[in-house]
């Protein structure tokens, strides 16, 4: 579904040069993956480039979402920026490490959210993923009167409701305790499981990652000569 090959994405230079380096990365349908590692490694990075966001990548990026694969450095050479939003929009799902709900709406708005934007029909998906998530009570609150893991929990469910074929999820538990870092976790893995949706999930909880099902791959890092770091991604582990 989606490739990169031989990809390095920098910023900076000298000592302050930071650079990610990834062999080879190739997602398919349904692939449940944990990326590991300690904070500052380019966890978030990764997942930039893979929700389409990063730009000045080298060598390849591709998106297999049409009949046609897509050729994602290329289009940003290109300044496709319409074509990049839609993917974005269409085909990927992301639940950040705070939620980033809407305060405005209620719950069941903030879980609409992404089909309203793509103009999809109401058709149960809302209040379905809110039963499975074990939300289906909160409907009608503001994301002001939630606990912290039912703002996450939501937070999964808007990300799924459009249907996705990616979902990205960045440290998606490290503001919770061990009991709801645990529940929330194997809410997210299971509802994505459960739609074929292939999930990349980023964190530094090696342990949660493994007893929630994930296939981990660790991100390491490395002083240079100039005094930058370069992350490299490892292989399956």
């Amino acid at each position: 579904m989606l490739t990169l090959n031989a990809v390095h994405k920098s910023r900076g230079a000298g000592s302050q040069r930071y650079s990610l380096v990834i062999p080879r990365l190739q997602l398919r349908g349904g692939e449940q993956l944990a990326v590991v590692g300690p904070s500052g490694c380019g966890k978030s990075t990764l997942l930039d480039l893979l929700a389409l966001v990063l730009h000045r990548i080298r060598r390849t990026v591709r998106l297999h979402a049409r009949d046609t694969p897509l050729d994602i450095a290329k289009l940003w050479r290109a300044s496709q920026q319409g074509t990049l939003a839609e993917l974005r929009s269409r085909y990927l799902g992301y639940v950040l490490q705070t939620g980033g709900l809407l305060g405005f709406l209620d719950v069941r708005g903030n879980i609409a959210l992404s089909r309203k934007l793509l103009g999809l029909k109401d058709d149960a998906s809302v209040t379905r993923l809110a039963g499975q998530l074990d939300i289906a009570d909160q409907l009608d609150k503001k994301p002001a009167d939630l606990s912290v893991g039912q703002r996450q929990r939501v937070s999964c469910a808007r990300a799924l409701a459009h249907g996705p074929r990616l979902l990205l999820a960045d440290e998606p538990t490290a503001a919770l305790d061990p009991l709801n870092a645990e529940r929330v976790m194997h809410l997210l893995v299971a509802q994505a499981r459960e739609h074929g949706v292939c999930c990349v999930v980023a964190t530094h909880d090696e342990a949660l990652a493994r007893a929630s099902g994930l296939q981990v791959r660790r991100i390491s890092c490395r002083r240079d000569a100039d005094g930058g770091v370069t992350a490299t991604l490892g292989e399956a582990c």
